[in-house]
């Protein structure tokens, strides 16, 4: 994933928000992973290492390395004893053959220029019998109610740069072809939803991450579709008869 490839950037508010998206994902996708005592695991794209630090923390004597491109996140990513960082480029590992009980990437496949040579690449440094696990974007499925024209519209356009990118924003409807083609086998899929309604906890922090998204993307965007998305969410998010619906795509595979 090259730093002119990502679609969001990594501005501080773009920080701001991967750090409360974290704060609102990481338990069910830890859950899913469930990662056993002792395990050796990797992160592929560990970004500020949030998850990585709770991934260690999921069990007796687990060991996180995480693995991101960027320098400036590695220097600012989250401490533990327990997690390494290590710079380096998804596409080509710099670790042995069947190094990791789990290798896992998350919210990564969609901004890679190859997700098929990352997961072979996940393939091959982890230990036969041990686990790959992915989550991923299909941000296609995600609806509101009431309707939001305008932020369709402008998610259409969000869709269309980051495929101009090189980007796959619906890489999650794939997930089990991009498995099967990487050699992986026990293919199982599932997914994690974000089903959220005005009163509930986590409705108005679900909306400030969509808009998040929309304003992490501005500079490729039309400015007035993005403001016009943005006014029309924060309307929404008011609304006492306002509802939001997504899933997070995963599979899991063995090696």
């Amino acid at each position: 994933m090259a730093p002119d490839t990502y679609i969001h950037g990594t501005e501080p508010s773009e920080q701001d928000r991967l750090a409360a998206l974290n704060g609102m994902t990481n338990a069910a996708f830890i859950r899913f992973l469930d990662v056993p005592a002792r395990a050796r695991v990797l992160e592929v794209g560990s970004g500020l290492g949030l998850l990585a630090v709770a991934v260690a923390s999921a069990g007796d004597d687990v060991r996180v390395v995480g693995v991101e491109l960027s320098r400036e996140q590695i220097a600012a990513a989250a401490p533990s004893p327990r997690v390494t960082y290590q710079q380096g480029d998804a596409h080509a590992l710099d670790f042995p053959d069947s190094s990791f009980d789990l290798v896992y990437a998350r919210y990564l496949l969609e901004h890679v220029a190859r997700p098929e040579a990352v997961l072979r690449e996940m393939r091959r440094v982890v230990r036969p019998g041990g686990r790959v696990a992915v989550c991923e974007n299909d941000v296609t499925l995600i609806r509101f109610d009431p309707p939001c024209p305008a932020f369709d519209r402008a998610w259409d356009l969000f869709q269309r740069y980051q495929a101009a990118l090189g980007g796959d924003g619906a890489i999650g409807r794939r997930l089990y072809r991009l498995f099967h083609d990487a050699g992986l086998t026990g293919i199982e899929l599932s997914v994690q939803p974000e089903v959220h309604w005005h009163g509930s906890p986590g409705f108005a922090a679900w909306v400030r991450n969509i808009i998040g998204n929309l304003e992490s993307a501005r500079r490729g965007l039309d400015a007035a579709a993005v403001d016009a998305a943005v006014a029309e969410l924060s309307r929404l998010a008011q609304r006492p008869d306002a509802s939001s619906v997504f899933v997070w795509n995963r599979a899991m595979g063995i090696k």
